[in-house]
């Protein structure tokens, strides 16, 4: 196998670090555009909500939507494990016992299934976890069969004929497809879905008529009531004596317009 070849081991964990971050920036404000019907609305509803708040929707996209945050915390499990044994982790701890490095591998995944578990119950977090801790394991064992360098961080090209070999390649391979392909995919799916990342409550609404009762997208909590985002009158508004609304759909998804 060539260098080039090698290298591209190296190239596709590099993209699968890029592609998580860009898509908890990106997707949750694609979500407010489709969401709230435009560029218009979702800026208006990220200047009333405030950077503070912005926090909400991707709590309400990915750890509040059950296989997303699977999805999302074995992805994060798997770049930030791999990132780290490729820029010198796995050099720096080729004489550690191995039952050493593996519990230290499931730190961060466990942490993540809590979170996951807290939001969506016991299972999905155990799932999180498990898949997380699963992918960062794969990594463990390409340094330790030597099928990828601890000095570059490279795969070294050793062809894979036996069973143990064969399944850490295709672990590896689980590992990219759910990070440049799945995450992303099922992310614009959610963004696109048409239904409230938050709470919609029926509220009472003054704009200077009186008051009248209003369906709308809470964006900000304040003492006297909410501000929101009337789904109506397509702008934000300060709501008060509010009900919660189960109906959580805004409008179509966009596969059925």
């Amino acid at each position: 196998m060539t260098e080039t070849t090698r290298a591209g081991g190296g190239r596709q964990v590099s993209a699968a670090r890029v592609m998580a971050p860009a898509v908890v920036f990106a997707i949750p404000v694609l979500k407010l555009a489709w969401t709230l019907g435009g560029g218009d609305a979702a800026r208006d509803a990220l200047l009333a909500m405030g950077l503070a708040n912005w926090v909400d929707v991707v709590i309400g996209m990915f750890f509040a939507e059950p296989v997303l945050a699977v999805v999302l915390a074995a992805v994060l499990s798997y770049i930030s494990y791999a990132y780290r044994a490729a820029h010198g982790g796995a050099a720096r701890h080729q004489g550690r016992a191995l039952v050493e490095t593996a519990a230290r591998a499931a730190i961060l995944p466990g942490a993540l299934g809590v979170v996951v578990g807290a939001f969506n119950g016991l299972w999905w977090g155990v799932a999180a976890g498990a898949l997380g801790y699963l992918l960062r394991l794969g990594v463990v064992a390409e340094y330790r069969t030597g099928a990828r360098s601890a000095v570059t961080g490279h795969r070294t090209g050793r062809p894979a004929t036996a069973l143990g070999p064969r399944a850490v390649e295709a672990v590896r391979v689980a590992a990219l497809l759910l990070s440049l392909v799945v995450l992303p995919a099922f992310s614009v799916v959610a963004a696109l879905d048409g239904r409230s990342w938050t709470s919609v409550l029926m509220c009472d609404v003054d704009t200077g008529t009186g008051p009248q009762r209003a369906r709308l997208v809470e964006l900000d909590r304040q003492a006297a009531g909410v501000v929101g985002w009337d789904v109506p009158a397509h702008e934000v508004v300060s709501g008060t004596n509010c009900a919660v609304d189960p109906d959580d759909v805004l409008r179509a998804p966009w596969w059925r317009r």
